[in-house]
């Protein structure tokens, strides 16, 4: 696919998708009029990458984790500094407590949701 269809299927701006490519994050091939051509495995990877981002990991630190992600996995150990662990481990331990956040509030939505409903049931 083009990156028109795959900017349009993943929510991702063209510009953001080449820059994508620049940190190696996914590779386009080449047609012979100069043109990007992407995999349909790009799609799910573009969304990945993506919630990555949103969670607050770095482009140098999703390229390392990105092999674990795929079927079947492939996992580079060389690659694993110490500080590369570190690092990953913090952002998991702040990904959770993100979690455990929006669970918080999912929750106080949805009680507040129950109250409303319960009040309009009742109250009117």
């Amino acid at each position: 696919m083009r990156i028109g269809e795959l900017s349009q299927r993943t929510g991702a701006s063209r510009r953001l998708l080449r820059y994508y490519e620049e940190q190696g994050l996914i590779a386009a091939q080449r047609c012979a009029n100069g043109y990007r051509s992407y995999d349909e495995r790009f799609v799910d990877r573009v969304l990945q990458i993506r919630g990555l981002l949103d969670a607050g990991l770095p482009t140098r630190i999703i390229k390392q984790i990105l092999p674990c992600l795929d079927k079947p996995r492939t996992i580079y150990f060389p690659d694993a500094t110490p500080e590369m662990l570190a690092t990953l481990e913090g952002e998991r331990d702040r990904m959770n407590e993100r979690i455990r956040c929006l669970e918080r509030n999912r929750d106080a939505v949805t009680e507040y949701l129950c109250a409303v409903r319960e009040y309009g049931a009742h109250g009117s």
